[in-house]
Order: structure tokens, then C-alpha cells, then sequence
């Protein structure tokens, strides 16, 4: 459970958003999309090779 402490005459959409970043930090969205949808092993093995050639290609790019 997260709990944003409000100071004194903060603003609720400023305590809002940080609510949210420190949701987005504690990566509990990213596990809820995974467990929506079953992805075999075999899928999940070539999204990371594809991620990790991705990223490669980036750092290489960088370097030229």
C-alpha cells in the first residue's frame, strides 16, 4: 500500500501525481499488463532478444 503524505496547503493534484509517480516506480501496472494475457516462455525469450538487439543497436549507434 502506498501512502503519499499531504503537506499543509498542498495542492491534491500535485500529491495526485506524485501518487502516481511512485506507482509507476513500484512497477505493479507492468505486472498487472503481464498477468492479463498468458505469453508462452518461447514469446517471452524472443521479446527479450528483440529488446536486447534493439538496445545494442542504440549504444552502437551512439559510438559512431
Amino acid at each position: 500500500m502506498l501512502i503519499i503524505p499531504i503537506k499543509d496547503g498542498e495542492n491534491i493534484e500535485r500529491a495526485l501525481k506524485r501518487y502516481k509517480r511512485k506507482f509507476d516506480r513500484t512497477g505493479a501496472r507492468r505486472a498487472l499488463q503481464n498477468r492479463k494475457q498468458y505469453n508462452k516462455p518461447s514469446v517471452l525469450k524472443r521479446m527479450q532478444l528483440q529488446k536486447a538487439q534493439y538496445v545494442q543497436a542504440l549504444r552502437d549507434a551512439e559510438h559512431v
